[in-house]
């Protein structure tokens, strides 16, 4: 048996969640933040037999997508009189961060 951890971006995840149920997969969905953007995101707790692990990781390449975003950065500190123009940077958000790990023990209570 295997715990996939997958850090999606939070519009991603209901997509993946869905299609994972329509596979017999079950997950748990934690809210979650991080990462330089400090934006939403959602870490999927999926418990699966090794035999599941390719197709709950297939599911999760096809519904969880990089893309590119414009954003603007929050102004540092400024003293007073300092003037700060921010202008929009693009960034790439979005994807899926896994980990696979063997699981010892799994009980359903």
């Amino acid at each position: 048996m295997k715990l996939i951890i997958a850090v999606v971006q939070g519009e991603d995840a209901p997509g993946a969640v869905v299609a994972l149920t329509d596979k017999g997969i079950s997950s748990t969905r934690m809210a979650s933040s991080g990462g330089f953007l400090q934006q939403g995101n959602v870490t999927l707790m999926i418990g699966v037999e090794d035999s599941q692990v390719a197709e709950a990781l297939r599911i999760i390449h096809e519904k969880c997508h990089a893309r590119s975003r414009y954003l603007t950065p929050v102004p540092p500190m400024a003293e007073p009189g300092d003037l700060f123009m921010a202008y929009p940077v693009e960034v790439e958000v979005g994807g899926a961060t896994v980990f696979v790990v063997p699981v010892d023990s799994f009980e359903k209570i």
